[in-house]
């Protein structure tokens, strides 16, 4: 006996349900392998309350780290909470701590306005600085694909993102046993070419 039109498509639509089905299924069980290496991050808390004109700049330059490391995450702390890097704005050069800063430590970060009145990038200055913070130091003079590379890499330079280099020494920075052997450097950067 033939079957209408419709009960055809629904039984091709029906196997294809079947197939799929396990699948998602599958993908959505956990695995046996290693922990999401998200889940055993250092988390590194944040105030930008003294950061006003800067919230913007600030918000993308920690995006662009937490998209880029997974050893620490940096995130904006609630009220209440002890942040381990203090954020201002200030009228002078950007300059901030060297870290790595650690849980329970605490570093600074002064965005400078000066550096954005000679043209430099607010963002770049803001992942720049945040850098320092997560223990890299100036690498000057560099090209603009070096976020450490800072003002030398020239006001027309508008790159955030860390390099494979830079990335690599923040996962180690933060990563399994060195970071609890890696003291924080403590020094002045100041970001003045």
């Amino acid at each position: 006996m033939p079957q209408p039109k419709w009960f055809a498509a629904l039984g091709t639509a029906a196997v294809v349900t079947m197939v799929m089905a396990p699948a998602e299924q599958a993908a959505a069980a956990p695995s046996n392998a290693a922990p999401d290496s998200v889940s055993a991050a250092t988390t590194l808390y944040y105030d930008d309350s003294r950061a006003a004109g800067w919230e913007a700049a600030i918000t993308a330059g920690v995006a662009t780290w937490n998209a880029n490391v997974t050893s620490v995450k940096l995130m904006k702390a609630p009220p209440g909470t002890r942040a381990q890097i203090r954020i201002t704005a200030t009228n002078g050069w950007p300059q901030a701590s060297l870290g790595p800063v650690r849980p329970g430590g605490q570093s600074w970060v002064e965005l400078g306005s000066q550096a954005v009145d000679q043209g430099y990038d607010k963002t770049r200055i803001a992942a720049h600085e945040i850098g320092h913070n997560l223990g890299l130091p100036d690498n000057k003079p560099g090209p603009c694909s070096k976020l450490m590379s800072g003002s030398s890499a020239g006001v027309g330079c508008r790159n955030p993102v860390p390099d494979a280099a830079e990335r690599s020494r923040v996962e180690y920075n933060y990563g399994g046993r060195a970071a609890a052997h890696i003291p924080a450097d403590g020094r002045v950067m100041v970001d003045v070419s």
